[in-house]
């Protein structure tokens, strides 16, 4: 039965410019005298934290309540019995899952008229009724699987969405990869490996590039039939135990080849990258850059599916 609730919060757009120009007013005046409208960053600010203010009182009445903001995650320990609750945008939910082991995670959408909220299933009105269900162990999940980048110096780092191992620059990432028995030296602009939850994000803008590229050059005698040429999409939900990987932009050479340029990883088969990169290459999850792991030179990671999932609770 959990013990705690740990609600966790982002800093709205409004707060982050104020970070950046020192005071709302200096904010005000950079966005207008750029030609946009502070109005609209000062509306989603107060439709936050109404929203805050009102889970925060009612949460607060049904167990211990603490609050940390989105920044502190990477140091924060979560108990095994806590409750995580997140109000924001999708990504927080991406964000906060990486540091959790098993607890419960309660997404909550605070403003439905102006974010979708793919993985937020609940407003602010109802989220005090689900996370009582999950406090009486009456609440329904899905188990969602991740990504896991295990370096040989025993480093891991989680993924919800997708990892990059590449560069953090724009030149060459330059690696050895080996799956399934083959392996080859690569000259590329990286590798992005997607799981079931994270394949309409990154893995369907390079589905996406591959189609264009089909329907310009794939049967230049048959233009009607390279017009309507369209890359299977790989059927995956959030529960599927595999992993799509896609080499970006591989370079064929005397050194580099571009036959291992993309496929699955499953348990019996993970991803295996030796870095030839003497500095700058980096491993990455869910976007956020500033949280990596150093691949460089030396470094081998082997990529493939987490131990743990996500329990995120759902409505039912």
């Amino acid at each position: 039965m959990p013990d705690k609730i740990i609600l966790v919060t982002r800093k709205t757009r409004l707060e982050e410019l104020v970070e950046r120009f020192n005071t709302r007013p200096q904010a005000r005046f950079y966005i207008e005298h750029s030609g946009g409208n502070f109005d609209w960053y000062e509306r989603e600010h107060e439709t936050y934290y109404a929203a805050l203010s009102h889970l925060r009182k009612e949460l607060a009445l049904l167990a211990k309540l603490q609050v940390i903001e989105r920044s502190f995650l990477p140091n924060f320990i979560f108990a095994e019995d806590d409750l995580v609750v997140t109000i924001g945008i999708d990504g927080l939910v991406v964000n906060t899952a990486k540091y959790l082991h098993g607890q419960p995670l309660v997404a909550v959408n605070p403003d439905r008229e102006h974010i979708d909220g793919v993985l937020l299933p609940f407003d602010v009105s109802g989220a005090p009724a689900v996370v009582r269900k999950v406090i009486k162990g009456q609440a329904a999940f899905r188990e969602i699987t991740m990504a896991e980048a295990c370096l040989n110096d025993g480093q891991t780092l989680l993924a919800f969405n997708d990892l990059f191992i590449g560069v953090k620059s724009h030149i060459s990432a330059r690696y050895r990869i080996q799956i399934e028995g083959r392996q080859e030296d690569h000259s590329s602009s990286g590798i992005i490996v997607s799981t079931g939850a994270g394949s309409t994000g990154w893995l369907s803008s390079l589905f996406n590039m591959a189609d264009g590229l089909w329907k310009q050059f794939g049967d230049l005698d048959n233009g009607a039939a390279a017009a309507a040429g369209r890359l299977a999409r790989p059927g995956m939900d959030w529960e599927t135990d595999r992993l799509i990987y896609v080499v970006r932009e591989p370079f064929a050479s005397k050194t580099s080849g571009a036959t291992i340029v993309c496929g699955s990883i499953t348990r019996q088969a993970p991803l295996v990258l030796e870095s030839h990169m003497p500095e700058g290459g980096v491993i990455f999850s869910d976007g956020i850059e500033a949280d990596y792991l150093a691949f460089n030179s030396g470094a081998v990671a082997k990529i493939g599916l987490a131990e743990k999932k996500t329990r995120l609770v759902i409505d039912g």
